[in-house]
């Protein structure tokens, strides 16, 4: 089994990697239930980081990445 260490805003988790073969160390991904299930660019990142701004759910540098 594949896993990896992400980093939510200063909480380190391991994930599974499985769905996510071509996914490496510095790259966004989106988690569900312990599972990477995409990669998504830096663009759809931020696009997700404003987005949870606005409805008061994301912390200052909560980046999800590998």
């Amino acid at each position: 089994m594949r896993a990896g260490r992400v980093d939510f805003g200063g909480i380190i988790k391991e994930i599974n990697l499985a769905f996510v073969p071509e996914a490496s160390v510095g790259d966004h991904v989106l988690v569900h239930v312990g599972f990477a299930i995409t990669v998504i660019d830096e663009t759809e990142a931020q696009r997700v980081f404003l987005y949870l701004r606005e409805i008061g759910e994301f912390v200052e540098n909560e980046a999800v990445k590998l």
